[in-house]
């Protein structure tokens, strides 16, 4: 009796195999992720952003409506919203209150858990970070991780802010920086309020002349009355020819002679 040497395979076999490797791709893609290798990010999310983190620029001079919100951090989807404000009530001092929402993916260990924080919050809601966790987050080795391209220009903003009151310097060549990299969608936010502290940021140091130049740069890149959610305000704009006057009549002061 002749024994039949063809192996007969099921139909369903190539199908188990493709099943069967979809799960060792995952399971990989998994341990990939866990050691920060693969940057997991929400295909529902084209921004690259987990996070929203609103911070004010000397906080000490703010308003209290300003000053509460600082260190406030956001869900990407109640940002999207239409009527969203960081703020919750109306700014007392908009001259003197500078604000910036700073979106972030934070793929570092100090900010990932702030974002997943965020997402185990109850329906997502607002969390408020200290300025302990605040510090934390952006001291934390954000270079090193995977996001670290898509969270430069934040970073840098953020360093800024906290630190530009105690080392302006420094401070300034961050925000020059952001104006003259923002290019993203997700850094527009940034571009206004980063004007307005600069021009106070000179002006505190007596340079009249770079922040006239600096508000001239300002007019020049929103000339034509742009809209949009980006473009400054009509009260922003009524602010800065309000900074201008003021700096001209500096300038065209003359220093007074010291006397011996």
């Amino acid at each position: 009796m002749e024994i039949s040497r063809n192996i007969v395979l099921p139909d369903f076999l190539p199908y188990l195999l493709a099943i069967f490797g979809l799960l060792v791709l995952w399971q990989y893609y998994q341990i990939q992720t866990m050691k920060g290798r693969i940057l997991a990010i929400d295909i529902f999310d084209r921004s690259g952003t987990r996070m929203y983190l609103y911070a004010v620029a000397d906080d000490v001079q703010a308003c209290e409506v300003c000053r509460s919100a600082h260190g406030t951090v956001y869900p990407p989807s109640e940002v999207m919203k239409s009527q969203f404000s960081p703020l919750k009530g109306t700014c007392k001092t908009p001259a003197r209150c500078i604000g910036f929402l700073v979106g972030l993916y934070g793929a570092w260990p100090e900010a990932d858990r702030i974002v997943k924080r965020l997402q185990l919050s109850r329906k997502r809601e607002p969390i408020q970070l200290g300025q302990d966790e605040l510090g934390e987050m952006v001291l934390g080795p954000w270079e090193r991780s995977i996001s670290a391209n898509t969270d430069r220009l934040s970073i840098y903003v953020l360093e800024a802010v906290l630190g530009d009151c105690s080392n302006p310097s420094i401070a300034m060549d961050k925000y020059l920086h952001t104006l003259e990299h923002a290019r993203e969608i997700r850094h527009m936010p940034l571009i206004v309020p980063t004007y307005f502290r600069l021009v106070e940021l000179l002006t505190a140091q007596e340079r009249a002349i770079e922040a006239l130049q600096l508000i001239e740069q300002f007019e020049k890149r929103y000339t034509g009355g742009k809209t949009g959610p980006y473009a400054p305000t009509e009260k922003q704009f009524a602010l800065m020819k309000i900074k201008k006057s003021h700096l001209k009549t500096t300038a065209r002061t003359p220093s007074p002679v010291p006397t011996t």
